[in-house]
């Protein structure tokens, strides 16, 4: 069932995922699969189902939203810190 953004800034959704997400997972699924059938290779794989299971949204964020901002903050940005004289 295709979900209409609530306002038009909204992306669109399809289940739990925005499109991009399904489109992503579902051609990473083929490779996958391809890969899989000609080396018996796994990990494309489980790559696309651990991706697939980290873009699914509820209430507009996903793990993978968590795990860029906490990456964000704790590795990438700097963080500013003032010292001042509590007197």
């Amino acid at each position: 069932m295709y979900i209409y953004p609530d306002n038009l800034a909204a992306k669109a959704t399809l289940w739990l995922w925005e499109l991009k997400d399904l489109a992503i997972i579902g051609i990473g699924f083929l490779i996958g699969i391809f890969s899989l059938v000609r080396t018996g290779a796994l990990l494309p794989l489980a790559l696309v189902v651990a991706y697939g299971f980290l873009s699914i949204r509820f209430d507009n964020t996903s793990i993978l939203d968590f795990i860029r901002y906490a990456a964000a903050y704790f590795f990438t940005r700097q963080q500013y810190f003032e010292w001042r004289d509590p007197t």
